[in-house]
């Protein structure tokens, strides 16, 4: 039986896994809304360097695959229609920590709930428009992050 490439790219993401990368996406109503350059801005300030950057558009079957996690859950499918409904900027970031600061730097899902000063708290319309994605683990990091870039696309400190 042979491997499809989607669990590939998964298994080569987990054996290369690094504790010090996130993944994010930009999502479709932050670059509607002409919000890229804030939003990397407050990435920049935050003290996260840019491993991968792309500017891109996600196929609804792309989008599928990425949120699979969330298949059986009632907002699946507006996920999915949202998500590949516009471009996206996807990127790695590389900073100590960098999950769980990320998380903090771009606040609670709902941006009314969201603390002050956080990407979502600044850019976010609602809990469906919240404006970027942020990995909740570095498992999840490296998968999401190899979904999007290949490892010539990805530039770290390699010594």
């Amino acid at each position: 039986m042979a491997l499809g490439p989607y669990f590939c790219g998964r298994f080569k993401a987990i054996f290369f896994m690094k504790t010090n990368q996130t993944f994010t996406m930009i999502k479709p109503d932050a670059v509607r809304a002409g919000n890229i350059g804030g939003i990397l801005q407050m990435i920049n300030e935050a003290g996260f360097r840019i491993v991968a950057l792309k500017y891109t558009r996600l196929a609804t079957e792309q989008a599928r695959l990425f949120y699979e996690v969330h298949s059986e859950r009632p907002f699946y499918g507006e996920l999915t229609e949202f998500m590949s409904s516009g471009p996206i900027v996807a990127a790695i970031l590389e900073k100590d920590n960098a999950v769980a600061d990320f998380r903090k730097l771009i606040g609670a899902t709902n941006p009314a709930d969201a603390e002050e000063g956080t990407i979502r708290k600044k850019y976010a319309a609602s809990v469906g428009e919240n404006a970027v994605h942020g990995s909740d683990s570095d498992e999840n990091a490296a998968i999401e992050g190899a979904f999007f870039f290949a490892r010539t696309e990805q530039f770290w400190d390699r010594n």
